[in-house]
Protein backbone atom coordinates (compact mmCIF):
# COMPACT_ATOMS: atom_id res chain seq x y z
CA UNK A 1 0.00 0.00 0.00
CA UNK A 2 1.21 3.56 -1.44
CA UNK A 3 1.52 5.99 1.63
CA UNK A 4 -0.20 9.27 0.81
CA UNK A 5 1.17 12.25 2.96
CA UNK A 6 -0.88 14.90 4.05
CA UNK A 7 0.35 17.82 5.16
CA UNK A 8 -1.82 19.88 7.45
CA UNK A 9 -3.77 16.74 8.97
CA UNK A 10 -6.86 18.93 9.84
CA UNK A 11 -7.96 19.56 6.04
CA UNK A 12 -7.77 15.29 5.90
CA UNK A 13 -11.42 13.63 7.29
CA UNK A 14 -9.23 10.60 7.73
CA UNK A 15 -7.42 12.56 10.49
CA UNK A 16 -10.80 14.00 12.41
CA UNK A 17 -11.53 10.17 13.00
CA UNK A 18 -11.54 8.70 16.33
CA UNK A 19 -8.48 7.17 18.12
CA UNK A 20 -8.30 3.64 17.92
CA UNK A 21 -4.37 3.34 19.06
CA UNK A 22 -5.86 0.19 21.52
CA UNK A 23 -8.43 -0.81 18.93
CA UNK A 24 -8.69 -5.28 19.36
CA UNK A 25 -10.12 -5.10 15.96
CA UNK A 26 -13.96 -5.26 15.91
CA UNK A 27 -15.79 -7.40 13.24
CA UNK A 28 -17.64 -4.86 11.42
CA UNK A 29 -15.58 -2.51 8.78
CA UNK A 30 -15.56 1.25 7.78
CA UNK A 31 -15.34 2.16 3.91
CA UNK A 32 -12.60 4.69 4.60
CA UNK A 33 -9.60 4.30 2.63
CA UNK A 34 -5.71 2.73 4.60
CA UNK A 35 -3.47 6.41 5.05
CA UNK A 36 -0.76 7.76 6.64
CA UNK A 37 -0.43 10.86 8.14
CA UNK A 38 1.47 13.12 9.71
CA UNK A 39 0.04 15.71 12.51
CA UNK A 40 1.10 17.97 15.47
CA UNK A 41 0.00 16.81 18.68
CA UNK A 42 1.16 19.31 20.86
CA UNK A 43 3.28 22.35 21.04
CA UNK A 44 4.95 24.60 23.74
CA UNK A 45 6.82 27.87 23.50
CA UNK A 46 10.65 26.90 23.57
CA UNK A 47 13.50 28.56 23.17
CA UNK A 48 16.03 27.78 20.20
CA UNK A 49 19.40 28.22 21.02
CA UNK A 50 21.84 29.67 18.77
CA UNK A 51 24.73 27.30 17.92
CA UNK A 52 27.12 29.97 16.71
CA UNK A 53 30.08 29.97 19.28
CA UNK A 54 30.02 33.83 20.92
CA UNK A 55 26.23 34.07 21.13
CA UNK A 56 26.53 32.69 25.13
CA UNK A 57 27.60 34.38 28.42
CA UNK A 58 28.32 34.20 31.42
CA UNK A 59 29.69 36.71 34.11
CA UNK A 60 29.12 37.12 38.01
CA UNK A 61 29.32 37.13 41.03
CA UNK A 62 26.81 40.05 41.12
CA UNK A 63 27.56 43.26 39.03
CA UNK A 64 26.44 44.04 36.02
CA UNK A 65 26.51 42.36 32.34
CA UNK A 66 26.91 44.20 29.08
CA UNK A 67 27.61 42.63 26.23
CA UNK A 68 28.34 43.73 22.64
CA UNK A 69 27.84 41.25 19.80
CA UNK A 70 28.03 41.12 16.19
CA UNK A 71 27.48 38.01 14.62
CA UNK A 72 25.84 36.19 11.66
CA UNK A 73 24.13 32.97 11.79
CA UNK A 74 21.58 30.61 11.52
CA UNK A 75 19.19 28.73 14.19
CA UNK A 76 17.95 25.53 12.73
CA UNK A 77 14.50 23.23 13.37
CA UNK A 78 15.89 20.08 15.47
CA UNK A 79 14.06 16.58 14.44
CA UNK A 80 14.44 13.47 16.34
CA UNK A 81 13.55 11.31 14.06
CA UNK A 82 13.37 11.69 10.06
CA UNK A 83 15.05 13.10 7.51
CA UNK A 84 14.72 16.38 5.35
CA UNK A 85 11.32 15.21 3.95
CA UNK A 86 9.92 14.24 7.56
CA UNK A 87 11.05 17.96 8.88
CA UNK A 88 9.58 19.92 5.92
CA UNK A 89 6.22 17.94 6.19
CA UNK A 90 6.26 18.66 10.27
CA UNK A 91 7.31 22.25 9.79
CA UNK A 92 4.39 22.46 7.20
CA UNK A 93 2.28 21.31 9.41
CA UNK A 94 3.25 23.62 12.21
CA UNK A 95 3.30 26.39 10.37
CA UNK A 96 -0.10 25.89 9.17
CA UNK A 97 -1.91 24.54 12.52
CA UNK A 98 0.56 26.88 15.12
CA UNK A 99 2.37 29.96 13.95
CA UNK A 100 2.85 31.03 10.42
CA UNK A 101 6.36 32.22 11.41
CA UNK A 102 7.96 29.08 11.99
CA UNK A 103 10.14 27.80 9.83
CA UNK A 104 13.41 24.98 9.15
CA UNK A 105 16.14 27.73 9.50
CA UNK A 106 16.29 31.30 10.25
CA UNK A 107 19.25 33.56 9.66
CA UNK A 108 20.10 36.61 11.49
CA UNK A 109 22.86 39.35 11.91
CA UNK A 110 23.03 40.48 15.69
CA UNK A 111 24.53 43.68 16.44
CA UNK A 112 23.57 45.59 19.10
CA UNK A 113 24.48 46.20 23.06
CA UNK A 114 22.46 44.45 25.73
CA UNK A 115 23.06 45.07 29.89
CA UNK A 116 21.82 43.77 32.31
CA UNK A 117 22.06 43.69 36.28
CA UNK A 118 23.08 40.60 37.76
CA UNK A 119 22.09 39.46 41.76
CA UNK A 120 24.36 39.44 44.47
CA UNK A 121 26.06 36.61 45.00
CA UNK A 122 24.22 34.79 41.60
CA UNK A 123 25.66 34.39 37.87
CA UNK A 124 24.00 35.74 34.78
CA UNK A 125 23.40 33.97 32.09
CA UNK A 126 22.74 35.60 28.47
CA UNK A 127 22.32 33.69 24.92
CA UNK A 128 20.87 34.48 21.93
CA UNK A 129 17.95 32.41 20.13
CA UNK A 130 14.81 32.12 18.77
CA UNK A 131 11.73 32.24 20.13
CA UNK A 132 10.36 29.21 18.40
CA UNK A 133 8.02 26.40 19.63
CA UNK A 134 8.81 22.70 20.39
CA UNK A 135 6.20 20.37 19.29
CA UNK A 136 5.24 16.42 19.65
CA UNK A 137 4.35 15.70 16.13
CA UNK A 138 2.62 11.74 15.57
CA UNK A 139 2.81 9.17 12.30
CA UNK A 140 -0.77 8.38 12.17
CA UNK A 141 -2.63 5.42 10.00
CA UNK A 142 -5.86 3.96 9.45
CA UNK A 143 -6.82 1.71 11.94
CA UNK A 144 -7.27 -2.04 10.96
CA UNK A 145 -11.21 -1.41 10.78
CA UNK A 146 -10.86 1.59 8.82
CA UNK A 147 -13.22 3.40 11.61
CA UNK A 148 -10.39 5.28 13.71
CA UNK A 149 -6.89 6.22 13.36
CA UNK A 150 -3.93 4.51 15.11
CA UNK A 151 -0.78 6.34 16.42
CA UNK A 152 2.35 4.68 14.92
CA UNK A 153 4.63 6.45 16.60
CA UNK A 154 5.65 10.15 18.05
CA UNK A 155 8.64 12.55 17.73
CA UNK A 156 9.54 15.79 19.18
CA UNK A 157 11.03 18.96 17.00
CA UNK A 158 12.51 21.93 18.28
CA UNK A 159 11.14 24.63 15.36
CA UNK A 160 12.62 28.39 15.55
CA UNK A 161 10.80 31.15 14.40
CA UNK A 162 11.67 34.65 12.82
CA UNK A 163 11.30 36.14 16.47
CA UNK A 164 15.19 36.23 17.65
CA UNK A 165 16.78 37.72 21.10
CA UNK A 166 18.62 37.36 24.11
CA UNK A 167 17.02 35.05 27.00
CA UNK A 168 18.76 36.15 30.27
CA UNK A 169 18.42 33.86 33.76
CA UNK A 170 20.90 33.78 36.87
CA UNK A 171 22.03 30.46 38.52
CA UNK A 172 23.81 30.17 42.59
CA UNK A 173 27.07 29.10 40.66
Amino acid sequence: MGETFVLNASDDPLAQLPDATDDTGSAHRCDNPYREWRSIVSSTSYFVPSLLPGTSFKDGPGGKMIVSVTKAGSVKAEITAGGEAELSAVVASAKATINTTIGAEFTYTIGHTYQQDVSPRKYGHLQYGSYGFKVVWGKYRTSADRCGKTLVKSWTAKLPTRETGWKYWETPS
